[in-house]
């Protein structure tokens, strides 16, 4: 067990060495770009950015018990978090301060001690032999770890070949694949000739036949001067028709040969390619089994330092193999997400004996296929879970929600995703300044992953990531935006409709429709692009792509959904590796690049670019109009409601649940209430039956409306003396309409 845990630590030193260099590269970077004059509008995001690496850098440098790199990266923390919520410039003495900081951090990579102000270079090297000699000697177990180089690494069955040389060739092998479909269009091109070239054939076939027939019937009539001038020009004609089409024929017979030529080098060039992608790909693939080896270590120190005890398990991993650019890319939010459950959600023995819990916590990591080439890996703890109430508080005090907004668990739950968002009272060289999980979303979708939080006060928390597990080709629907076409991952559609326009209603100042019973937000995907509108923006009909992430769903308006097509990724290089909005590339059949869009950074660039809609004022309200009370927790189905009855000239009132609700009901005088069923506090049901035990509401209709379709739902809503129960996914609006009108 000693020798695998030191083979182990020495893979692990190796590989936090090359994932170290290239942090430190990075931080050099931005700290270069942080200099620039022009910057300045700049440095909120280049400082986060630069904290969001020294945090990494920190939590890898943890893991391989690197603890004065670890410290180091603290003290940088600490200096980028003054600054982050510092209102003033960064100082040339604060930039200063940052270069040292991490010159520092490469001395120390490096084994090296860091210099001293005015030392020379030989002064340093003298320093650091001196250092070398006088400095007293490891313990026994730090001595006894040697430090891992590749060579003892490798097996007699293996080659030495870096990642770097592996990238570079399925790069090259990728280019094979543009080639193989521009074969493929070129292919269909040819096809599309022949089919023009024999339709013309048989044409002037038909022109030569009935040629011959009238030329019979001339000869059978009697015959003049005129005639037989005419005769001879028709046989001329007759004749060059027919050498024509022997021409065609012969024209035909070659290009039949050149596409049977064609598509067997096709068929060819196609196994060839995939053939050596998939031997590339092998190359890079690597058992998620052995990679995920360095957790139970992981656990154990980070547990101990925390003082708890946790049992750690890990399952589902047997014959699951993901790209090894993946696992690179994985490593940090999967450290993030383990440490967040070791200090925020697992309690200590003492708590959880307190709370009538097994002194010992359970941290699970489980991983189970999913469709086409994704997982599913969920990291979960059954710690004290995640107190909504906390998190709601918190995002008020950010001004990431309302006062008076009454947002789903769903939502509220997505809030620990924003950068800055932390529960933690205390900060931490672990935990609590609100970057751990924003970085872990970062990373997830950008490689075109998801992640999503459940969790139960007192019982626990989980954790689902979802990923591919291999790159290079997706699944993409083409679609068309003025005069430019773009690719959206297949994965995040969740479907694609057409629609009326006379459908779309301003509700919060923002265009909606409703889908299968849904409200669902609206938006011009040029108005996203910041593209012109098209000629078809006034059209009668328009066409919808509805592309969802977690909680969050837009209907973004197309000009034209093309097709779906398999995909080759290539990513952006320098000097535009980030562009909002843009994922990647692709090359097209026909050798035209399309941007394929990021759905993230759309749903994101839709929120905050959402069209001011102009909302018609309702019609003047009659004397004596009745007044009707809508209860929804959800912003958008209220307002939507609301739109409605006040341009049918109802006088309405809201409420977002059924205590907020019984306090208005019990204050003024309402005419019927329109309720949905899933609220917090009260829900619908709790609500009607209230209502019916009061004298004075007892009598007042009440219409249930919801997305709860199933009898015993039905049966509920009667039971609990509701006078009608309308199911949203059969929505439309003249039936609520005349279900009211009916009812007062």
């Amino acid at each position: 067990m000693a020798d695998n845990e030191e083979s182990l630590f020495k893979r692990l030193l190796v590989t936090f060495k090359a994932e170290a260099e290239e942090r430190l590269r990075v931080m050099q970077s931005l700290l270069q770009a942080l200099q620039a004059p022009d910057s300045v509008d700049r440095h909120p995001a280049l400082i986060e950015a630069l904290f969001r690496e020294a945090h990494s850098l920190k939590g890898a440098a943890r893991a391989v018990h690197q603890t004065n790199l670890e410290a180091k990266c603290g003290v940088l923390e600490s200096m980028l978090a003054r600054l982050n919520y510092s209102s003033v410039n960064v100082s040339g003495a604060s930039l200063n301060k940052l270069f040292q900081s991490i010159n520092a951090l490469e001395y120390a990579l490096s084994g090296k001690p860091s210099p001293r102000p005015g030392d020379s270079p030989d002064a340093k090297d003298k320093a650091g032999t001196r250092q070398a000699a006088t400095s007293p000697e490891r313990s026994t177990k730090d001595r006894d770890r040697p430090t891992a180089s590749l060579t003892e690494l490798v097996t007699n069955e293996t080659v030495r070949i870096s990642t770097t040389q592996l990238t570079h060739l399925l790069n090259q092998t990728e280019e094979l694949s543009s080639l193989r479909f521009k074969a493929s269009h070129l292919t269909e091109q040819l096809a599309a000739l022949g089919t023009g070239l024999s339709n013309w054939r048989n044409d002037w076939g038909k022109i030569s036949v009935e040629a011959r027939l009238i030329r019979r019937r001339q000869q059978n009539q009697p015959s003049n001067k005129g005639q037989g001038e005419g005769e001879q020009r028709f046989i001329e004609l007759l004749e060059a028709v027919e050498r024509d089409v022997m021409q065609l024929k012969a024209l035909d017979d070659k290009l039949l040969k050149i596409m049977q030529i064609v598509e067997q080098d096709q068929r060819h060039t196609a196994s060839v390619v995939d053939n050596l992608l998939d031997n590339i790909k092998q190359a890079l693939i690597l058992p998620l089994t052995s990679w995920l080896e360095l957790f139970p270590k992981l656990v154990r120190d980070q547990a101990k330092d925390l003082g708890k005890d946790v049992a750690f398990q890990i399952t589902g991993t047997t014959g699951i193999e993901i790209d090894r650019r993946i696992l690179e890319q994985l490593k940090d939010p999967l450290i993030h997400l383990v440490r967040n459950c070791l200090d925020h959600g697992i309690e200590t023995s003492a708590e959880r004996t307190r709370w009538q819990k097994p002194p010992q916590a359970q941290l699970t990591m489980t991983v189970q296929p999913r469709d086409g080439n994704m997982i599913e890996l969920v990291v979960a703890d059954d710690g004290r879970g995640i107190d909504l109430d906390e998190v709601r508080s918190k995002a008020v005090r950010l001004g990431l929600l309302q006062e008076e907004s009454a947002p789903s668990e769903a939502e509220l739950l997505t809030l620990l995703f924003e950068s800055g968002f932390s529960t933690s009272p205390l900060v931490t060289d672990i935990s609590g300044r609100g970057l751990g999980l924003a970085i872990v979303r970062q990373k997830v979708e950008a490689l075109g992953g998801r992640i999503e939080i459940q969790s139960e006060k007192y019982v626990g928390t989980a954790f689902h990531v979802v990923l591919p597990t291999s790159f290079a080709t997706f699944r993409g629907l083409l679609i068309t935006v003025g005069e430019q076409q773009f690719v959206l991952p297949s994965s995040n559609v969740a479907r694609v409709a057409r629609i009326a326009r006379d459908t779309i209603r301003a509700v919060e100042h923002r265009e909606t429709i409703v889908l299968e019973g849904q409200v669902i937000a609206v938006a011009w995907l040029a108005d996203v692009l910041e593209l012109p509108r098209s000629a078809k923006d006034d059209s009668d009909y328009l066409e919808v792509v509805l592309l969802g992430m977690g909680a969050k769903s837009t209907a973004f308006v197309v000009d034209h959904v093309d097709a779906e097509y398999e995909v080759l990724v290539k990513p952006l290089g320098p000097p535009i590796q980030r562009l909002r909005n843009i994922a990647a590339v692709t090359i097209l059949g026909t050798g035209r690049i399309v941007p394929i869009l990021s759905v993230t950074d759309l749903l994101k660039s839709a929120a905050k670019a959402a069209r001011a809609v102009a909302v018609p004022n309702p019609p003047a309200v009659e004397a004596g109009a009745k007044s009707i009370m809508i209860v929804e927790d959800s912003i958008t189905s209220r307002s939507l409601l609301r739109n409605i009855f006040e341009m049918a000239g109802y006088v309405v009132s809201t409420a977002f649940d059924g205590i907020d609700a019984l306090t208005s009901l019990r204050a003024r005088h309402f005419d019927l209430v329109i309720s949905d069923v899933e609220m917090p506090r009260l829900d619908g049901f709790g609500l009607t039956r209230k209502i019916r035990q009061e004298p004075k509401l007892k009598n007042m209709p009440v219409v249930l409306v919801t997305t709860l379709d199933s009898s015993e739902d039905r049966a509920r809503g009667i039971d609990v003396g509701a006078d009608a129960y309308i199911v949203k996914s059969g929505f439309d609006q003249s039936h609520l309409l005349d279900v009211v009108q009916r009812l007062l």
